[in-house]
């Protein structure tokens, strides 16, 4: 039994190509983990802008 070295890849270790990552794909895949990583930052920087906005308009 042979272990590949360096920088030789298989069928489980490719790298993804920008268009595979981005499609829009269902259920646990890679695909839509980067997209809930991309709507759960998205969600924690319009929560903290209306936060900051809303301190700013009603202090105290």
């Amino acid at each position: 039994m042979s272990m590949k070295q360096g920088n030789e890849s298989n069928e489980y270790t490719r790298p993804a190509s920008s268009g595979e990552l981005n499609s829009w794909k269902r259920g646990f895949t890679p695909q839509a983990e980067i997209w809930n990583g991309r709507i759960a930052i998205a969600g924690l920087i319009v929560g903290l802008s209306i936060l900051l906005v809303s301190n700013f308009i009603f202090p105290g």
